[in-house]
């Protein structure tokens, strides 16, 4: 399994953070008592100010009196919060328009929000004296966004994966990734240099054990999140009983203080989702919510093997429903990578993942080869035997090559009658090997055509690292493979060139 660093390295371009953001950050860590130099920064943006009043002015926080400066808000809420509000509207503003592949933004911003607001309120119900619970609420989720702007089709699949296993997201992106979107946001957020008490308690919101000093924190956002959960998902009701008896359990609350908690969260939500410019949507009453499961249990007349046996069809289809969803959108994904003609990888998909091969064979130092094959004078074969007897010798010369080829080799179509293997962790020597191997199989293949038999060969050029005494980049890689190819060409066909 690869370890988060790797993941960033390989598959996500780190995004940076708002340039604001770095500058609230710093002045804050400087000193932490010093408003001036916060005030200095956010007053440069006049848009960014009248949100922070706002939401200092809003029944969020319950102010005695009304504020009408960023000094007053500071003497009544603090610098940290001035400083948390300040980041939280920035972060949001810098993600709020990114769209990818059907992704809704929207919910994915009403359900931080609203966890932003839960946790604040959960906090204060509790006595937890957390100043950066709001925005630890907020960003506790960004490691999803982070996956879907980066790599979106993985998403899709965890998301399928889920649906169809049942496992929770964490377990189901622990067995696609080796960890989970809180690595992921912890990293990011570190890297971002926020500090550990907002990094730390989203790291280990889902953990069943956080570890001190995160874990009354971390509690609270798991809570905060169930209760997002809640307003913006699937199964209010199911929800609706799990955070009212875990509140039960944990904080020993009675019914009326969860229901009024609770109440107060989706009230607050829809006005702070307001100043963010977030679409609030249909957000019931936590009462209403409880009261619809009540009556729907009522409404129900039958018996309870009836009801079992309903269940049970219901989960069949909804099971079956999910996984017939996840086999399509797997079709779809590898329709993207594939060649129409072949079924081997094609050039887009060779590209990728040459790139990764050769980043991780310079991280671990570890060789990596390459095979640029081009079929000799296939020209002569599509005049003589017409475009579709062509087509023929490429799709069976396609499949030699995957049955004589390792299992973590990846052949693809570079274009035309040219052919790509990636190998690896593999020298010289072991190249040579299988490229000898590829090149007497080709030759060796008869290919059945409208009662003939069409025999070629292919020259083959041969790159490996363990022969440079230097990092050599993807461009330089293929490049060097496409002149030994056709220097195998030159030098008589047929052939293999190092």
């Amino acid at each position: 399994m690869i370890t988060v660093q790797d993941f960033f390295d390989e598959r996500i371009r780190l995004p940076s953070p708002p340039a604001i953001a770095i500058k609230i950050l710093k002045a804050v860590r400087e000193d932490d008592n010093s408003f001036k130099e916060l005030a200095e920064i956010v007053m440069a943006d006049p848009v960014l100010v009248a949100r922070i009043m706002k939401l200092a002015n809003s029944s969020l926080y319950g102010l005695p009196r009304r504020v009408d400066s960023l000094a007053q808000a500071t003497v009544l809420i603090g610098t940290q919060n001035l400083k948390n509000i300040a980041l939280s509207f920035v972060i949001v503003q810098e993600f709020q328009d990114a769209t990818q592949g059907g992704f809704d933004l929207n919910l994915y911003w009403r359900r931080a929000i609203s966890a932003a607001v839960a946790a604040e309120i959960l906090a204060k119900n509790v006595g937890q004296k957390d100043h950066d619970l709001f925005i630890s609420g907020l960003l506790q989720d960004i490691g999803i966004l982070i996956i879907l702007l980066t790599d979106s089709a993985t998403l899709t699949e965890i998301r399928d994966k889920k649906r169809v296993s049942g496992m929770s997201l964490c377990d189901t992106e622990k067995e696609v990734f080796g960890f989970d979107h809180t690595e992921i946001s912890n990293h990011l957020l570190t890297t971002w240099s926020l500090p550990d008490t907002i990094c730390g308690p989203i790291r280990y919101h889902h953990s069943k054990e956080p570890i001190e000093p995160y874990r009354n924190s971390a509690l609270i956002l798991n809570f905060a999140d169930k209760i997002s959960a809640l307003y913006h998902g699937t199964q209010s009701n199911k929800k609706a009983i799990e955070v009212r008896q875990g509140l039960k359990d944990i904080y020993q609350f009675k019914d009326e203080q969860i229901d009024r908690i609770v109440d107060a969260i989706g009230e607050k939500s829809r006005e702070v989702m307001e100043l963010f410019t977030i679409e609030p949507g249909h957000i019931k009453p936590f009462s209403q919510i409880v009261q619809d499961a009540v009556e729907e249990l009522s409404k129900m007349n039958f018996s309870y093997e009836q009801l079992v046996l309903e269940l049970k069809q219901a989960k069949q289809n909804a099971d079956q429903l999910a996984l017939n969803l996840k086999k399509a959108n797997d079709n779809l994904r590898e329709l993207v990578f594939r060649d129409d003609l072949t079924g081997l990888y094609n050039h887009r998909y060779f590209q990728d993942v040459i790139e990764s091969e050769l980043q991780k064979a310079v991280r671990y130092k570890h060789p990596i080869s390459l095979l640029l094959i081009d079929i000799d004078y296939f020209k002569s074969v599509n005049d003589t035997y017409g475009h579709l007897g062509g087509d023929r010798v490429l799709k069976e010369i396609s499949q030699i090559m995957l049955k004589l080829v390792r299992q973590n080799d990846i052949v693809a179509r570079y274009g035309g009658e040219e052919f790509a293997i990636i190998m690896p962790e593999t020298g010289k020597v072991g190249g040579k090997v299988l490229a000898q191997r590829v090149r007497r199989g080709i030759e060796q293949h008869q290919t059945k055509y409208n009662n003939q038999l069409i025999t070629v060969t292919v020259s083959i050029g041969l790159v490996s690292t363990d022969m440079a005494n230097v990092e050599i980049t993807r461009k330089a890689l293929i490049d060097r493979s496409d002149q030994v190819l056709y220097k195998a060409k030159r030098n008589g066909r047929n052939r293999i060139e190092i």
